[in-house]
């Protein structure tokens, strides 16, 4: 379900849905149909009209289908109100990309940074968990079950987060450590949108066996090789997880310590899939999360990725053959143009010369 405001440019609505799409199905949802509505203002009850509302619910009366997903972040109360009406599941796109990250999630460190976004994406929408209790002894001059269940979930939820946070501060110290022993190395971190191929770019320049799958976040934990062909050099490569439009702030925040290593990287590698349409707004999506993340100053250089898939000529933008030195046209998949990318990040780590 998508919701077009006055504002809203039209490619950059229908990209976002079709971007949710995909996202619901790298959940594991059969999408059976996307619903839109121009409006002039949100709802601030429904998020949509009561006419939507009323459309949505012969869909699913006739259709079978058991939840709906929402572009844009719901307040608690949008939520339950249409889960009343719908009488099924409502999520919204935040919500969603917390489902996939806790299915993804392998290693320790993954775990504990999902765990502690999750926690602090419900805690402002504990009310709705208990509004019924709420509701049923609540009142003036009285303390209710329903009150006293919410304070002490609250309060449990925020001693969880306290943990969760002290233990993402050992794997801080713990990280730490190990910079330390690799101040001699230069280090290179593969940044771009998700899907954007850094995986299969990542084997390709390390010839390591990373899992690449063709799906959003199919990359959640760092992973640091050496790069291959570096002739002697101490150069790591490190692999990250990938940016997306409308990516919750308290996940980005729960991923510090996997995005200290973009930030203490010497130099970026900003890979971008080439042959997306859009491919111009994601640069932009990324560029917005580096600066939000304290990457922004940090040398970078830029691999176009998938000209193999590309209907545009990279041509006109660059030559393949000859490139410059900060935009490589490449083929991860099949290893093209990937001699000049090495070149050009020996020749940076040489003296750590300024990209």
């Amino acid at each position: 379900m998508g919701v077009k405001l006055p504002r809203a440019i039209d490619y950059e609505f229908d990209e976002s849905l079709k971007e949710l799409r995909l996202l619901a199905t790298s959940a594991g949802a059969q999408v059976l149909d996307i619903v839109t509505q121009e409006r002039k203002k949100i709802d601030p009850a429904y998020f949509i009209g009561k006419g939507k509302v009323s459309e949505i619910r012969a869909m699913i009366d006739s259709g079978g289908a058991n939840v709906v997903i929402f572009d844009e972040e719901l307040t608690p109360a949008q939520i339950r109100n249409l889960e009343n009406s719908l009488e099924v599941k409502v999520i919204d796109r935040a919500t969603l990309i917390l489902d996939i990250f806790v299915n993804r999630a392998k290693t320790n460190e993954a775990k504990v940074q999902v765990e502690l976004a999750q926690l602090n994406h419900l805690l402002p929408r504990l009310t709705r968990q208990w509004t019924h209790l709420s509701k049923q002894y609540g009142g003036i001059g009285t303390k209710g079950p329903g009150e006293t269940q919410l304070e002490t979930d609250r309060r449990l939820i925020n001693n969880k987060i306290k943990i969760l946070k002290k233990k993402l501060d050992k794997i801080d110290k713990e990280r730490i450590t190990q910079r330390k022993n690799r101040l001699d190395l230069f280090r290179v971190c593969l940044v771009g949108y998700t899907n954007a191929g850094k995986s299969t770019l990542f084997n390709c320049l390390t010839k390591s066996g990373v899992i690449t799958e063709n799906r959003l976040f199919s990359t959640l934990d760092s992973t640091t090789r050496k790069l291959a062909d570096s002739n002697g050099r101490k150069i790591l490569l490190t692999d990250t997880v990938g940016f997306i439009n409308k990516l919750p702030h308290h996940l980005v925040a729960s991923f510090k310590s996997t995005l200290d290593e973009v930030r203490l990287a010497n130099l970026l590698i900003h890979v971008v899939d080439f042959s997306h349409p859009h491919y111009l707004k994601r640069i932009a999506n990324v560029t917005e999360v580096l600066s939000e993340i304290g990457a922004d100053k940090i040398p970078i250089i830029m691999a176009f990725n998938k000209i193999d898939k590309s209907a545009e000529p990279y041509a006109e933008f660059g030559h393949y053959f000859t490139p410059d030195l900060r935009n490589f046209f490449i083929s991860a998949i099949k290893k093209q143009g990937i001699e000049h990318l090495i070149k050009r990040i020996t020749f940076l780590a040489d003296d750590n010369n300024s990209a």
